[in-house]
Formats: structure tokens, C-alpha cells, sequence
């Protein structure tokens, strides 16, 4: 009998030809790697195969290349290939020719033809007639808290009947209002995306993308303020603890909303567990909500063990209703709801939510913390970790079966919690398979006595879900979650507002303050201090750390107690350390800036032993037993000088230079120890509380005050060297990059040593600045980041103008100084401006108390004020002066060049004295005071270029770090001194 014909069975499979040894990996995982790939790049592979051919020419795959390269507003070109084209900007010579696309047969590819199906489906049918989600007309701010605040949600229609947006909101009035205006948009990539509206609506009608571009934009009241006429928050959520917050300062909280049909916002929980209202104005959309703690199927949740970060990984809206959603069982699905033209929806804290647009969608939301939902709020910023998978992902946080040993930890003593046995460097939450018992049976101990469990998970109870806080972990020291709403100081400065605004509100406070700051056990330890000095017992008023610093201070009635914590023991010990010294030396050399710095009434070591709290005075000379006990005493020092001075705390910032935030966070553990400086109050209001409210003269009085000080501050002379402290540091050979090389770098370089320490710390630094500044991300510019190495110099002798001196030695064409490296906004002090006369009059003047509390009141504002104070010298260092006007200018003159000239005209120091230098090697950049400043801002330890391109906003298209550079210090390289 004759053999077939091959031809006969059909195409042969060109799969394995095609892809060679690629073809072992799924199509899902090809794709995906083809994405990390560039435009022109994916073109090149597009030629190597047919079907290469045919998987380098899916339009998903070129909506991501697309949107990664996107430097500036997005216009649609029809496709995804023609728009990533125009975005290369190609020469009309290397367009691709007009002409059909190429088939091929014998390659069948079930994950295309999914992906396909669901960018070409339509959602008609999609709509519930009735769903599971309660709707209630003319609901009563009783009602809504005794029965859904907290519980449940709820649909509530009538609350946007009076709104001009009910009837202004439409695509063709939109359109005719705001053509013109970029409008943020929400999609999978990392990077900021923009469309003109009129763009966005042509894009709507020309897509057929699996997961559409959406509006989601949190700024669109700024962009477009008449939108903020047109609708008003309803009075069920008027409550909103956020508001004492200006608008410039609170996390995100409302946006607009407007995306076609398929698109919408897959499974999540709302940031800081918020609660959440969404009010629709045109089109349909379909809802699906589960209780806190329990993930979605198909959802998995990470959480990092080092800062708590949360990111879910999860399918798009239509993915998940299309291929989840029909595996479940009755009793497992979500609770679910088809929003229609008028409702708004009300999401409480926690609750999981995906929302499926069914066609073209206009919607405004917004998310608050009131008195229900706060304590929640405060929990998910505060550090560590399991308290947030718990949050999330209920029990399913603890993985398979480890639910009983967790129990054992959690409840055997809430003083000691050890989690050991549950700690992973990621947190991977199990996906929940169909089958699965949602109330988990059989896995549950007697802990679940302790809490409710129902049908659909567990309800949140604070009290439960607070022992899972680590209590090793320290609020000043552990690193914040990048997901966190705000950061730790705007969390401080928030609840330090609400303490003062909100004084009938105090217990509840107190408890959120508890949960994110420790506060209680901050309160104890203030305390201790008070009584060992015999001050006076905090009131209630005193009970929070007020400002924005990294170290817990309290105003108290006629004195300031600051707690060294930032960084560990070893940081806290080298900056009161080295604040003590200047201290010393300020009336020792008789400096004028002693009358400008708060008298220091005490010091010394609060530490934590056996159980009972032990104060010991220290005045920064010697070493005291509870700290000689803690292995951190440098190996040379005086015993009658400042062991923990300024000098060898320069070295720690050498060792710690460059180290990642887990490294730094490792070594700042809870030690049970921690220094403390008391000091006078000063009368009147620091800078920030008064900032808007000061007159052009009070401001330029301000420059000028502040230009005087730092001469003085920069004239101060340093104290003695004690060069044996240095001798293992000249002895080590440091490796450093060098022309990209690892090239050694010899410490007998004959540089003076304070410099020659200064320019290593440095060199540390540049090793990691792009992955630095990759990670700090938006709004530093991806293509100014690329560029960084090119910027900065790889021998940092050129940036400081180091020439040849007498004997060989070498030097820098500058001293070395004192620098505070921190005077912002919030470490400026004035007083009304009679006062201050009175204070320059009489240089032993006492500081009077301040009768305005905590200084939140606006009573104040229309008076005339004077600088009195500089404050807070714990990170104080030495090095270069110009580093000090990089907060000064950024911060508290907000980039005003005329501030910066008023300054520099009472400053009257040189920065440099050209005079004495040869020529440099390298250009003339290495001459210009901007680039040198610039240089420090890449450098430096804090997000300095965040700032930068938060102020100068224009620069964010920048193409060039000198654009940047002249942009922002150019005003230096006019400025000579006057030696």
C-alpha cells in the first residue's frame, strides 16, 4: 500500500524551522521577551523567520515598545507599529511599504488567537439586569454609617442629579471644552503617558486593543479647572481626614475617568486602603468586588520583606471575566453590579475591585480617610510587611497549611512576636485554585475565635490585624514602601495636622499614630527624659513628634527634646556626636552664629535595660559604659575628646556611601539605645508654617539672613585633625570606576586628607548613580538618565580644580568647611519682626516661648516677620560649602534666582579662587560653579533631581544634563565672591 501523500495530511508545522531552538518555549514566553527588546530591533527579527514574522507583528507587542520610547504626548497613528514608527521618528525612506500584510500556513498559536479574540469581542451582553450590590435612592448619612461605611458596598442613586457634569460630561462637549488639553493615561508602563483629549478621542474610535488606553488622570483638576465646577463631593463622603493637607501637599485623591469599550481597572485594593466613591456620567460599567482578604482567583500578591512594597499580579478586566470568571462556582462568585448613568458606587476600605467598561465611559472618583477607614490607613504605611499580605490577602498571606504555626506565633505573647517561620524575601501569595473552600476549613485554629470569619473571607479588625506589625522594625529607620500614598515625613507632618486640627478627634489619632509611629512607645521614652531632668510631664499636646525630620522631636512648654534614631545607634551616636562638638567649638571661638542657634540645656543616653528605662547625661566628650558595651566605639579616640566628633563620623560616611537601602536599613535595627538633645524654645513659627503668608521684604530679609549665617558657618574653623584616626583609610587601596575600568586607586595621592576622604566618598557614589536614579524614576527623565556617566567625571581631582602645591602636595582650590547640608524650610525659625529687632540689639537675648501651640493656625499670616534661628545641626559634616545651597536655593527659595542673588550678595565668600588654580584637564566645564553643583545634586544621597524637575518642569524634556545644569545654576558662573 502506498504511503500518504505529505501534502495530503495538510501544511506541515513550520514551528520548529521557524524558531529553532526557541520553538521549546511557549508563544506567551516568546513574546514577552521580545518586549525588552527596541523597535528597531524587533523590526530586524521580523526578517528572520516566518513566524518571527508573524509574532514580531502583534500589536500588543508594539503598544509596549510603543509606550516605552514615548518621550512627550502620545498621538495614534491607526497602529501600534505606525505610531512606535512615528515615535523613532524614521526618514520616510525607512517606512515600511504600503502594502498587505504577509500569511503564513502551518502555525496555529492558541494564546494569539485569545489575545485576538478578546481585542476584537464586544461587550453587549456583558450588562447584569440585576447584580448582587445593593442600590439605595435618597440614603441618609445615618443610614449609609450604621449600614455600609465600613461593611459593605453600596449603589446610590440621586446624589449627582444637580451636577452641571451630568449633562456636560459627554465625549462632544468634552471635546468642544478641552480639544486641547493632555490628559494623563493609564496603562502597564512604568513611564508617565499624555494624549490631548482630541487625540484620546480619535484613538477611542480607531483602537482595538485587548486593554485600551484609559483616562485615569489624577491631575486633572490642575489642567483643567472648570472640570472641578461641574460636580461637588456628595454628602456621604464629606468626611475626609486628608483635607487639612493643601492641595500640593496630599497624596493623590480624585481622578477622571474615561475609557472605551474593554477597557477598565483590573483586581485591586485602593491605595492605603482608602474607601473610595465613583460617580458614573456616561455609558455602562460592570463591577466586581470581593471583601478584604480575599484574592481573586487568578490574582497573586507580593510583598517585599524589606520595605512592605505590595505590587498583584493579575489579569486585565476582560481577561479575567472572559477566562476566570466562568470557572467559578456559584457561591464563590464576587459580589457584582452593572453601574449605570447617574449612580455612584461606594467601595470601603480594602474591599477588592475590577471594573469592565461596556462601552465608552465618563466617570469622576475619589478616595478618602475618615474616622471609619483611618486606623486602617495608618496601619498599611507603618513598616514591615506581613500586617499588608494579612491586609490583602487575608489568610492566604501565610501560604499552604502555615496558618497553625503562624497562630502559635501571633498569640502566644503580643509582647515577643516572632514571624521567622513565615518570613520570605518575597511574600508570594498562592493563586486560589477553582475548588478552593473560601472559608478555609480545616486550616483555621482557635485563632479564628479571635475574629470573624463569613462566607466570603474575613472582616477587617484592627485589633487582630495589628499584631501582625513587626515590632522590630522602627518607623523612623525601616524604609517606606514605595507604594505607600505619602512619604514618612508627609505621614509625620499629617498626623502632627490632625492633632492640632482636630483636637475632639485625638483618641482616634492617637490610635493611627500608635500604628504608624510608635508613638506610644516614643511618648514613654520622652517621658523618662522629662523626669530625669525634672522638666515638665508632656501635656496633651506635647503627646506627638512634630515636623517632617527623620528624628522624633516635641515641642514641649519652654524646651525642644530631639531623639537621635535616623540611620541606628551607630548614625544617631556620630550625629549628636558631632552636634555637641560644633556646639563647643561655637562658643569656644566666640562665632557670632551662636546667637542664631538654640542654647543646648541638656544631653545625654536614654537606653532600655532589663525592662526599666536608664538615663545617662553624655556631653559628646568620652565614651559611656552603655555605649563602650555596644562595639561601636571607634579604635582611636581620646577618651577627653569627641570620640563620635566630626572626623570619624566623616569615615562612616565614606563606609556607608553607595550602600543600598536594605544594607543601610539592616544596620539601623532597634538597639534599645538612643541619644537625646534638649534645648530652648525659640518663639515664633518655623519658615514652612509661614511661607505663604510672608511679604517680598520679609523673604529677601530671609536671603539675606540666610547668606550671613552660612559666612559665618563657613568661616568657623575646623577642629583639630588628629591624623592617626585616618591611617587604616590612607593605607587601603579603594577600587573605583574609572573610564569604566576597575582601575586601584592609591590613597598616597598627596591630597590633603580631609579631601582626599571627601573625593573617595564621592567615587563610592558614582559607582550605582544609574540604577540610583532609575529607581527614584519619574520625574527625572529616562534619556537624562542614560546619559548620567557621560555627565558626571570619572576623575573627581578635575571637578574640584586640584593643581600642584608646595612639597608636592596637592590642593583644592577651596577650604574645607563646616556645612549644616540640610537647611530647608522647616529648619528656619522666625519671629515677629519686633521681636527679632529687639534680638539684634542684644545678642544674649533669651528666646521667648511660643504661644501659638504647634503653629498650624492661620491667624498669623498678614504680620511681618524676621529669620531668628537655624535649627537641627545632626547632619552636620564637612566639606563643600556649595553643597549647603543646594537645599537652601531648591527648597527654601523654590528656584527663585532672585533669592539666589540676594543671598549670594550677603554670602560675600567666594565658592572658588581661580586665581590660585592652573588650568584644568577636561574643558571648560570643569570651571563653571554649575556644573560642579550639578554634579552634587546627581550625587547626592537624597532625590535632589526629583526636586529639580518638580520645580522646573519644563526641563523634564530636557535633551541634555548641561540644558539641565545651565537651566538651574547658571546664575553661579556670575557669581566671584569677594576674597
Amino acid at each position: 500500500m502506498d504511503e500518504p501523500d505529505a501534502q495530503s495530511l495538510g501544511p506541515r508545522d513550520r514551528r520548529t524551522d521557524a524558531l529553532g531552538d526557541l520553538s521549546v518555549l511557549p508563544d506567551e514566553t516568546v513574546c514577552a521577551i521580545l518586549e525588552y527588546l527596541t523597535p528597531r530591533d524587533v523590526a530586524r527579527f521580523a526578517c528572520v523567520s516566518s513566524v518571527m514574522y508573524i509574532l514580531c507583528n502583534e500589536e500588543p507587542l508594539w503598544m509596549s515598545l510603543c509606550l516605552k520610547s514615548l518621550n512627550g504626548p502620545l498621538q495614534y497613528k491607526g497602529s501600534w507599529k505606525k505610531t512606535a514608527l512615528y515615535v523613532e521618528h524614521l526618514p520616510s525612506e525607512y517606512e515600511e511599504p504600503c502594502r498587505k500584510p504577509l500569511y503564513f500556513d502551518g502555525f496555529n498559536s492558541l494564546f494569539l488567537y485569545r489575545r485576538l479574540y478578546r481585542s476584537n469581542t464586544t461587550l453587549y451582553g456583558f450588562s447584569f439586569d440585576k447584580g448582587t450590590v445593593e442600590r439605595k435612592e435618597d440614603l441618609s448619612l445615618e443610614e449609609f454609617y450604621h449600614q455600609y461605611e465600613g461593611k459593605k458596598p453600596v449603589l446610590v442613586t440621586g446624589l449627582a442629579d444637580d451636577w452641571p457634569a451630568r449633562h456636560a460630561w459627554t465625549t462632544d462637549q468634552l471635546l468642544l471644552n478641552y480639544g486641547d488639553t493632555a490628559f494623563r493615561i493609564s496603562q502597564k508602563s512604568a513611564q508617565k503617558i499624555l494624549m490631548k483629549f482630541k487625540d484620546y478621542v480619535s484613538y477611542m474610535k480607531l483602537q482595538h486593543d485587548e486593554d485600551p488606553l484609559y483616562i485615569f488622570d489624577d491631575k486633572f483638576g490642575e489642567v483643567a479647572p472648570g472640570l472641578l465646577k461641574d460636580y461637588s463631593v456628595p454628602h456621604l463622603f464629606q468626611e475626609d481626614f486628608f483635607d487639612v493637607l493643601g492641595r500640593d501637599e496630599r497624596p493623590p485623591f480624585r481622578w477622571l475617568i474615561i475609557g472605551p469599550e474593554r477597557s477598565g481597572a483590573s483586581w485591586h485594593v485602593d491605595p492605603a486602603l482608602t474607601s473610595a466613591w465613583n460617580t458614573l456620567l456616561c455609558g455602562r460599567k460592570r463591577w466586581a468586588l470581593y471583601p478584604p482578604g480575599r484574592v481573586p482567583m487568578g490574582v497573586t500578591v507580593h510583598v517585599n520583606d524589606e520595605d512592605g512594597d505590595v505590587n498583584v499580579e493579575t489579569p486585565s478586566s476582560l481577561q479575567w471575566w472572559l477566562d476566570f470568571y466562568p470557572l467559578l462556582a456559584d457561591e464563590d462568585k464576587p459580589i457584582e453590579c452593572t453601574q449605570l448613568p447617574g449612580e455612584t458606587i461606594f467601595v470601603p476600605s480594602g474591599w477588592w475591585h475590577c471594573v469592565l467598561n461596556l462601552e465608552t465611559t465618563i466617570a469622576v472618583t475619589q478616595n478618602f480617610a475618615n474616622s471609619k477607614n483611618f486606623e486602617f490607613v495608618c496601619l498599611d504605611m507603618a513598616p514591615g510587611y506581613q500586617h499588608k499580605g494579612v491586609c490583602r490577602a487575608g489568610l492566604l498571606a501565610f501560604g499552604e497549611g502555615s496558618f497553625e504555626d503562624a497562630d502559635k506565633n501571633i498569640f502566644s505573647s503580643e509582647d515577643d512576636y516572632s514571624y521567622s517561620e513565615l518570613t520570605r524575601k518575597e511574600k508570594r501569595v498562592r493563586i486560589q485554585k477553582p475548588g478552593d473552600d473560601p472559608n478555609f476549613e480545616g486550616t483555621i485554629t482557635s485563632a479564628s475565635k479571635r475574629y470573624n470569619v463569613w462566607k466570603q473571607g474575613f472582616s477587617y479588625d484592627i485589633n487582630f490585624l495589628s499584631m501582625f506589625l513587626d515590632k522590630e522594625r522602627d518607623h523612623y529607620n525601616s524604609p517606606w514602601s514605595l507604594g505607600n500614598c505619602m512619604g514618612q515625613r508627609e505621614m509625620r507632618e499629617w498626623l502632627s495636622r490632625l492633632w492640632v486640627g482636630k483636637p475632639g478627634m485625638r483618641e482616634l489619632i492617637w490610635k493611627g499614630a500608635c500604628l504608624a509611629l510608635n508613638a506610644d512607645k516614643w511618648l514613654e521614652r520622652l517621658t523618662e527624659i522629662c523626669a530625669f531632668h525634672d522638666l515638665p510631664s508632656p501635656t496633651d499636646d506635647d503627646r506627638l513628634p512634630i515636623g517632617t525630620g527623620s528624628n522624633p522631636v516635641y515641642l514641649m512648654e519652654n524646651h525642644v527634646i530631639k531623639i537621635f534614631v535616623e540611620g541606628g545607634l551607630e548614625d544617631s551616636l556620630y550625629g549628636i556626636g558631632t552636634e555637641l562638638e560644633f556646639y563647643n567649638l561655637l562658643h569656644k571661638v566666640n562665632s557670632p552664629l551662636k546667637n542664631y542657634i538654640p542654647d543646648v540645656l541638656a544631653s545625654g543616653i536614654l537606653y532600655l535595660e532589663n525592662g526599666s528605662y536608664t538615663v545617662v547625661p553624655w556631653d559628646g566628650k568620652g565614651v559611656p559604659d552603655v555605649i563602650s558595651k555596644s562595639n561601636l566605639v571607634p579604635e582611636k579616640c581620646k577618651v577627653d575628646g569627641y570620640p563620635f566628633g566630626v572626623w570619624n563620623k566623616k569615615q562612616i560616611e565614606y563606609r556607608k556611601a553607595g550602600m543600598s537601602i536594605h544594607e543601610l536599613s539592616s544596620s539601623a535595627r532597634c538597639s534599645g539605645i538612643w541619644p537625646y538633645i534638649v534645648t530652648k524654645r525659640c518663639k515664633g513659627k518655623i519658615f514652612a508654617q509661614l511661607r505663604d503668608g510672608l511679604s517680598w521684604e520679609d523673604t529677601l530679609s530671609l536671603a539675606s539672613f540666610l547668606g550671613e549665617k552660612l559666612r559665618n558657618l563657613h568661616l568657623l574653623p575646623l577642629p583639630p585633625l588628629d591624623y592617626s584616626i585616618f591611617s587604616d583609610f590612607e593605607q587601603h587601596l579603594e577600587l573605583a570606576y574609572i573610564n569604566c575600568h576597575m582601575e586601584a586607586v592609591p590613597n598616597n595621592s598627596n591630597i590633603q586628607v580631609e579631601w582626599e576622604i571627601f573625593i573617595k566618598t564621592l567615587m563610592k557614589k558614582r559607582k550605582d548613580v544609574t540604577s540610583r536614579l532609575s529607581k527614584w524614576g519619574d520625574p527625572i527623565p529616562n534619556t537624562l538618565i542614560e546619559k548620567v556617566d557621560e555627565y558626571i567625571p570619572d576623575d573627581f581631582a578635575n571637578l574640584l580644580n586640584i593643581f600642584e602645591g608646595e612639597n608636592g602636595l596637592k590642593k583644592v582650590c577651596k577650604p574645607c568647611s563646616w556645612i549644616h547640608t540640610d537647611i530647608m524650610d522647616d529648619n528656619i525659625h522666625m519671629e515677629p519682626s519686633s521681636v527679632t529687632l529687639r534680638l539684634s540689639e542684644n545678642a544674649e537675648y533669651d528666646g521667648l516661648v511660643d504661644d501659638a501651640s504647634n503653629g498650624h493656625d492661620d491667624g498669623l499670616k498678614g504680620k511681618s516677620w524676621c529669620p531668628s534661628y537655624i535649627l537641627d545641626f545632626s547632619d552636620l559634616s564637612i566639606g563643600d560649602p556649595i553643597m549647603d545651597l543646594i537645599p537652601i536655593y531648591l527648597d527654601v527659595f523654590r528656584g527663585d534666582p532672585n533669592l539666589l542673588k540676594h543671598f549670594l550678595k550677603s554670602y560675600k565668600l567666594p565658592f572658588r579662587r581661580m586665581s590660585e588654580c592652573e588650568s584644568v584637564e577636561g574643558g571648560d566645564k570643569f570651571g563653571r560653579l554649575s556644573y560642579l553643583t550639578m554634579c552634587y545634586c546627581i550625587l547626592h544621597d537624597e532625590n535632589i533631581l526629583g526636586a529639580i524637575f518638580g520645580i522646573w518642569k519644563e526641563l523634564r524634556t530636557a535633551k541634555s544634563w548641561e540644558e539641565v545644569e545651565l537651566a538651574v545654576w547658571g546664575e553661579l558662573n556670575n557669581y566671584k565672591g569677594f576674597p
